[in-house]
């Protein structure tokens, strides 16, 4: 059986019919989604959990504080990470990031 893994990114600027990716190799798949916002993702996240997916990645968006309520709502089961950047890129990401 092929393990699934999962990445999630969170704007409201994404289209969620339209916007993900599915790779397969011959150890496994991987799954790229899109949510507008939290309330999505936790959606999707409980998807994800029926659907056997053993990790999942979350994008920066997320933060500490989602990134724990998903992995309480996956009972610990699932690994759970989220992106993070150096204290030293901030100014960078804040830049980059503004609306």
């Amino acid at each position: 059986m092929k393990k699934k893994f999962a990445f999630l990114l969170m704007g409201a600027h994404y289209d969620p019919q339209q916007h993900s990716a599915r790779f397969e190799t011959e150890k496994q798949v991987t799954y790229i989604y899109t949510v507008k916002d939290p309330q999505e993702a936790y959606a999707k996240v409980a998807e994800l959990k029926e659907a056997g997916v053993g990790a999942i990645e979350l994008c920066g968006a997320f933060g500490e504080g989602m990134a724990r309520r998903i992995i309480d709502m996956t009972e610990g089961k699932i690994a759970v990470g989220f992106v993070v950047h150096l204290p030293e890129q901030d100014e960078i990401f804040a830049r980059f990031f503004q609306k």
